[in-house]
């Protein structure tokens, strides 16, 4: 996935031309839709770039965004609300009760979106091609600086972001985690008391747990554990949805990670997922190091193929 500074940067450059083209931006973000926009017909005056459930749309819902007011060269990285048409739901009270409106912020009219409520305030300049980022206080920000902020916003939304299952093939409607993240953090809040914690322990490092979303130079690992006794890593991979053939490809490629750089010749593999799935049953039979768990509403997870 590639880091929000250099997404950013690639925005903010382009915003200063009258090139409306959106093709070479990330479709996707964090497990969310990305939308990028500079305008139609015209450059915008305020373009921007927003993050949503597959269930909403820009016009008709709540997301975090970036707005980049270009004429005061700052950009806003806000709670965003739909202008166009109201969404059944919206950001909670305490969002709204207790935060700054844009238009409140700037303390005048703003060209569009000031009834978004603000979470970050990023003043930019941009030298040779080069965007600096600074705090209202004149502060530099940096890329890690601007990765927290989204992934914070970004974490909130989904827990409070409630979906209307319109279709039966919804992950909401059929009663299922609908992000992966909050699996991901139940799974490991409750570790001992899940199948997983009966055959492998996770990782402590100088007391801190690192097994979650390990870090490795090709991604990050969603959780990484020892087999019980043993010296051999298992790496466990999550998927919200009905699973695919990408499942085993990313699941494959962070154990051949793990064989060379942690010397494990015998690494096994996890996939967690919604659904039963033909693709990765026929894949299993041939990966006999990999297993596959199913995840039901009631959290507990049962081994692929039991009754």
């Amino acid at each position: 996935m590639k880091k929000i500074k250099d997404i950013l940067d690639s925005f903010l450059i382009q915003a200063q031309t009258d090139n409306l083209t959106t093709g070479s931006y990330p479709k996707e973000y964090n497990d969310l839709k990305m939308k990028v926009s500079f305008g139609m017909g015209m450059p915008a005056r305020v373009p921007w770039v927003a993050f949503i459930v597959p269930e909403m749309q820009v016009s008709k819902g709540f997301y975090p965004v970036y707005l980049y007011y270009k004429s005061m060269n700052t950009l806003i990285l806000a709670y965003g609300v739909s202008e166009t048409s109201e969404f059944d739901k919206t950001w909670p009270a305490e969002i709204m009760n207790s935060t700054s409106t844009i238009e409140g912020f700037f303390n005048q009219e703003v060209p569009r979106y000031g009834d978004s409520f603000v979470f970050r305030v990023y003043k930019i300049k941009i030298e040779n091609r080069e965007v600096i980022y600074s705090s209202e206080g004149n502060e530099d920000i940096s890329s890690h600086d601007l990765e927290s902020d989204l992934n914070t916003i970004l974490d909130y939304y989904k827990k409070v972001v409630l979906v209307d299952a319109k279709e039966k093939s919804s992950a909401m409607s059929q009663g299922l985690f609908y992000m992966e993240k909050q699996l991901e953090d139940f799974i490991i809040q409750n570790w001992e008391n899940t199948e997983l914690g009966k055959k492998f322990d996770l990782i402590i490092e100088d007391g801190e747990l690192v097994s979650q979303q390990y870090r490795t130079d090709i991604g990050q690992i969603d959780i990484l554990a020892k087999e019980r006794g043993k010296e051999g890593f298992v790496v466990i991979e999550l998927k919200k949805d009905q699973t695919s053939d990408d499942t085993i490809g990313q699941l494959a490629r962070y154990m051949g990670w793990v064989k060379r750089h942690k010397r494990d010749e015998g690494v096994k593999g996890v996939v967690i997922a919604g659904h039963y799935d033909k693709k990765l049953d026929y894949a299993q039979e041939m990966m006999p190091n990999i297993e596959v768990f199913l995840y039901e509403v009631d959290f507990k997870l049962k081994k692929f193929g039991e009754n």
